[in-house]
């Protein structure tokens, strides 16, 4: 076995051993965040979404999936990702500062009732944390998507959040049980809207 076939190898074990703990250790917590959210839908709510880098792009996926579909026909379910709208990010960044770029999104767009999605593989994204704090003030639910141990976020969170930390050193790791646990909440959010359960 070469040395590459032997470091993709390692790869894949290393993502089953992260999903298999995570999947003792959240699958509570992801069911009772695929109700929450679905609640908040059934309300005539929404959800914002936020994060960096690859976090950017699960907002974005996660949002997609809501209000196209995941894998079955349904209803549009209101979704939005913080994360895509180019001149809202440059000028809240320009004019306030990074940190601001989901927060003031929030705070336009964010009602009582509607839930944030808060996605940071450390837990301690400025802007993301930003975002968390502002929630709290429009009386929002978070959902929070960490890793690691948490970070600010976890500590940050009311006892009517969820937290759904990936408690594994490795940032590729937790995206990989992050995108499990959003296929696993859309799934969770289609089976009540569609079969009642």
């Amino acid at each position: 076995m070469t040395t590459l076939h032997q470091r993709v190898q390692n790869h894949f074990a290393e993502s089953i051993a992260a999903k298999r703990q995570a999947a003792d250790l959240l699958s509570e917590a992801a069911a009772e965040a695929a109700l929450l959210m679905f609640r908040a839908l059934s309300e005539d709510g929404k959800i914002l979404l936020c994060g960096n880098g690859g976090s950017a792009a699960d907002a974005q996926h996660f949002a997609a999936e809501m209000t196209g579909r995941f894998e079955r026909e349904r209803m549009e379910l209101a979704a939005l990702a913080l994360t895509t709208d180019t001149s809202a990010l440059t000028a809240i960044g320009n004019d306030y500062g990074f940190e601001q770029v989901f927060a003031k999104q929030v705070r336009a767009l964010g009602r009582t009732g509607d839930v944030l999605a808060a996605i940071s593989t450390s837990g301690n994204s400025a802007n993301v944390v930003e975002a968390v704090r502002v929630a709290h003030e429009r009386d929002m639910k978070v959902v929070a998507f960490t890793g690691k141990d948490g970070g600010t976020i976890a500590a940050m969170l009311r006892d009517s959040d969820i937290l759904l930390n990936v408690p594994h050193p490795r940032t590729a790791r937790i995206q990989e049980v992050h995108l499990l646990l959003y296929h696993a909440i859309c799934d969770c959010i289609d089976t009540m809207l569609l079969e009642g359960v």
